[in-house]
């Protein structure tokens, strides 16, 4: 089967990487980009990838959508019509791309998927929302398996209401922390505070745009911000009672 892959990013060169050269049916792979070198460049590293144009008239067995959250509907309604069995996102958001694909593909097979974690940490945790499953999504959910990730069914819902936690509100309270934080010598550091100092070099390791897509994407940052505000208001009986709700959720 073949598999166009629309973004040549990590992400992107993650999947087809995966999928292809993992036990799957798939064995043929082309990339499409409005780079045009980073297409090329991304199928110089799968034996008999190619690259195409975005404009291209062949069509595919799958189309994997691999782009940045805000442009991801945009192309789904572009290229979905070159899916003849299956449509795919990788785009770290839910709800849209679902529902594009089932605007614009729906006699496709359609599955969202979202690697939680960055491609290059890979294997790892991998939501599927499996809106119209059949064999080329399945096929593609067991090569994921195959190379060692862990796939688990989700929901939209479900999806898309986690990631104000684990992203939106998470991403903000560390990079909250990182601005309001001064340099502290080394040997005045806590485990708490390396610790918090360590996720702000991890977090600020990666691209601004992609977290600031994400912080567009889900709301969670005014619920940080108003936590910390009644925290930093709080008088000693009322951050005890705030402490205590905190053991509780544990």
């Amino acid at each position: 089967m073949k598999l166009l892959v629309v973004g040549a990013g990590t992400m992107g060169r993650w999947f087809a990487e995966t999928v292809v050269d993992g036990p799957s049916e798939f064995t043929d792979a082309a990339f499409a980009d409005a780079d045009s070198s980073a297409a090329a460049t991304a199928a110089e590293r799968i034996e008999d990838a190619r690259a195409v144009s975005l404009d291209t008239d062949e069509r595919f067995e799958a189309v994997c959508i691999a782009v940045p959250i805000p442009v991801a509907t945009d192309a789904i309604e572009a290229h979905a019509e070159r899916a003849t069995r299956a449509i795919v996102d990788v785009t770290g958001v839910a709800a849209e791309p679902v529902a594009a694909m089932a605007d614009h593909a729906p006699d496709c097979e359609r599955l969202s998927l979202h690697p939680l974690f960055a491609a290059e940490n890979a294997p790892g945790n991998v939501a599927a929302v499996v809106d119209r499953d059949g064999p080329v999504t399945a096929d593609i959910r067991e090569a994921l398996r195959g190379r060692g990730n862990d796939v688990f069914e989700t929901t939209v819902e479900e999806h898309d209401r986690a990631m104000e936690t684990v992203q939106a509100q998470a991403h903000a309270a560390v990079l909250a922390f990182g601005l309001a934080s001064a340099d502290v010598p080394d040997e005045f550091q806590t485990p708490i505070s390396a610790g918090l100092f360590d996720l702000v070099e991890q977090v600020t390791d990666g691209d601004p745009r992609v977290y600031a897509d994400i912080q567009e994407a889900f709301e969670g940052a005014d619920a940080v911000a108003d936590a910390a505000a009644n925290l930093a208001d709080a008088d000693s009986d009322a951050f005890e009672a705030l402490y205590r709700q905190v053991q509780e959720k544990r």
